[in-house]
């Protein structure tokens, strides 16, 4: 047998996914509220990601509830109806585009059979999460997240593998599967013992990692550089735009949730002003809780930016339903009240790039782009500074003559209207940088 030969009977087939969505006509509170997003066109979004994950998705099916069974979330008849697809396209996994509760998930799981692994739309986003993490930051944050979740949900069926394996890359390989990658299994007796101690152990862990973030961004500071984080929805072509502003090479893919660790670059503006440039991790529709709190140290880089750019996608149909969602996560992290600029990216897909061009006039502080050609990308940069600019407030201080540190550092990132040189120091009137007037209080005594 050759070597070729070998290989390919040694990689096993993507494991076959069965996709379930509901339209939810009268339940409008809660995770499952209606009106955001149609069920088919979430379906095809979960289909990118179940994709992303590696699987092959053979079909879907969408039905119409007033609100989730309690016991089969989609009621007995319809998880029978499930049951019967899932034998015949022999299905490996059949993913819920909502939350399913631990009791959704146990009912479901008798019904298609022990071989049939059941998972809803947080799961799914999380095993992709422990695929892309990494770096030794982002391995502990996606496995506090996937312990998180799955402590809830253990049951005795869980325990047929060892709990042995760690979150982050495709742990398991293919006889792992979606679902298994990450954290592992033991015994039922002692997995809640242990898995709390382990959740306590990652916070811990995750709030040195939160320290040390906190360390390099009050070194930022002190350089007086602007902070710029770049948000958006998953695969809008922030990486791509920050590749493009400073000429790195950030990994980029066209698919979702490719990058999930923050990166930094230096960008120069038009005017000459230095800037620090922040990728973040992509937002999306239902973003599970878990995610959020488990990502806080790197969310705070989001928080603690000077501003926002929301960076759109313009070809996508649902770019408005997408900016939403954005939006909504930027109040879960109490990021809603920093300024932003809404930069729409790639217009070069669009049959008429003016169109989206003209579309602007209804948004403030907006820009057309296309981060893959460079269409717009100056116009961006000059907006940058504009609002940069815009956010500084009058600012009057005596600085004393062995603070030379803090005249240059006035000069530079400040606009001076007056100077004047006393017996006790420098005088500068003028206007500074909001984030940089605390450094000046905070130093001069």
């Amino acid at each position: 047998m050759s070597t070729r030969e070998s290989v390919k009977e040694t990689i096993a087939p993507p494991e076959r996914a069965y996709l379930v969505g509901v339209e939810w006509s009268s339940f409008p509170k809660g995770k499952y509220k209606s009106g955001a997003w149609p069920a088919a066109e979430s379906l095809l979004e979960l289909e990118r990601l179940a994709d992303t994950a590696g699987l092959d998705v053979v079909g879907q099916m969408i039905q119409k509830r007033e609100r989730p069974h309690p016991a089969t979330f989609v009621g007995s008849g319809k998880a029978d109806e499930i049951a019967e697809m899932v034998r015949a396209l022999e299905v490996d996994v059949v993913i819920f585009d909502d939350e399913l509760t631990p009791r959704h998930q146990r009912e479901l799981e008798r019904i298609f059979g022990s071989q049939v692994k059941v998972l809803d739309r947080t799961g799914l986003i999380l095993d992709i999460f422990a695929q892309h993490a990494h770096t030794s930051e982002g391995v502990l944050q996606v496995e506090l997240a996937q312990y998180e979740y799955r402590l809830p949900r253990l049951t005795r069926t869980w325990t047929e593998a060892a709990y042995t394996r760690q979150a982050g890359g495709r742990a398991g390989g293919a006889t792992g599967g979606v679902g298994l990658r990450g954290p592992g299994e033991t015994k039922l007796e002692t997995d809640r013992r242990v898995i709390r101690r382990r959740i306590a152990q990652l916070k811990r862990e995750l709030e040195h990692v939160r320290a040390h973030r906190a360390r390099h961004r009050a070194q930022r500071r002190r350089s007086g550089l602007p902070t710029v984080a770049l948000v958006g929805y998953t695969n809008a072509g922030k990486s791509t735009l920050l590749n493009t502003l400073s000429g790195a090479d950030v990994y980029i893919a066209d698919q979702l949730f490719a990058t999930l660790d923050p990166t930094t670059r230096r960008v120069e503006l038009p005017g000459g002003t230095i800037v620090l440039v922040t990728d973040t991790v992509g937002f999306i529709q239902k973003l599970p809780t878990q995610l959020v709190a488990a990502f806080r140290a790197t969310l705070e880089e989001v928080v603690e930016a000077d501003l926002l750019l929301h960076v759109s996608d313009a070809s996508h149909p649902r770019v408005l339903q997408q900016s939403r969602a954005v939006y909504q996560t930027l109040r879960e992290i109490h990021a809603e009240d920093l300024p932003v600029i809404n930069v729409l990216n790639k217009i070069d897909r669009l049959p008429d790039p003016e169109v989206a061009i003209r579309a602007l006039d209804s948004l403030p502080d907006s820009v057309a782009i296309s981060a893959l050609t460079g269409q717009g990308i100056d116009d961006l940069k000059a907006h940058i500074e504009a609002v940069l600019e815009s956010e500084m407030r009058p600012f009057q201080i005596l600085i004393p003559f062995s603070r030379g540190d803090l005249v240059s550092l006035y000069h530079e990132h400040g606009l001076i209207e007056e100077e004047q040189h006393g017996a006790n120091g420098t005088l500068i009137r003028g206007r500074l940088p909001q984030h940089l007037i605390p450094m000046f209080e905070g130093q001069i005594r």
